[in-house]
């Protein structure tokens, strides 16, 4: 029994006992961990293809230790330039061991019952935001009457020259603009 799962950003081909090691996770060393996320799952032969992930299924693993990956030089040169730059770079990883795949029955992770929670606050202060959006909208049509073309833009200016219907628009200078809008 095997099962593609994804675990921290990554999918990974994991069997029971298997020994992974994944991009660093926040679980402290003995700790046990669940990944939801099951993209596929082959039960003797039976193969179970999620889309994107299997409802129920689930993989319990062991944190057994958190470590760094090996060294990793990272060298870039432009020929000819005398630029050379050589960096190194070494990898957090945990490692971990898959303790049980589970098919079907599992319960959702924790976490993403936390997640659920401040979007359900965060709805309610949305809509008391849109009636306050609202009266500032009213507010500019009220003063569309004493609008400031000197701070506008060329392109603006035509605009508003061709709503109001002021012909020869497209040859006029800014200044030129500003006047028309003013009189009309």
């Amino acid at each position: 029994m095997y099962a593609i799962v994804e675990m921290a950003g990554q999918q990974f081909k994991v069997a029971k006992d298997q020994k992974v090691f994944v991009h660093r996770l926040e679980a402290k060393e003995g700790q046990k961990v669940t990944f939801d996320k099951v993209l596929l799952l082959d039960e003797e032969g039976k193969i179970t293809v999620g889309a994107p992930a299997i409802e129920g299924a689930a993989i319990e693993a062991k944190v057994l230790q958190h470590l760094k990956g090996d060294k990793v030089i990272v060298f870039k040169k432009k020929r000819r330039k005398g630029y050379q730059k050589k960096n190194g770079h070494r990898q957090y990883l945990t490692e971990i061991q898959i303790a049980s795949i589970v098919a079907s029955g599992a319960k959702k992770a924790a976490p993403a019952a936390k997640a659920e929670a401040p979007k359900a606050k965060a709805a309610p202060a949305k809509a008391e935001a849109a009636p306050a959006k609202a009266k500032k909208e009213e507010a500019p049509k009220a003063k569309a009457s004493a609008v400031d073309y000197g701070a506008m833009t060329v392109s603006d200016l035509k605009a508003a020259a061709k709503d109001k219907g002021i012909s020869g628009y497209s040859s006029m200078k800014k200044a030129e603009l500003v006047e028309a809008l003013k009189n009309a």
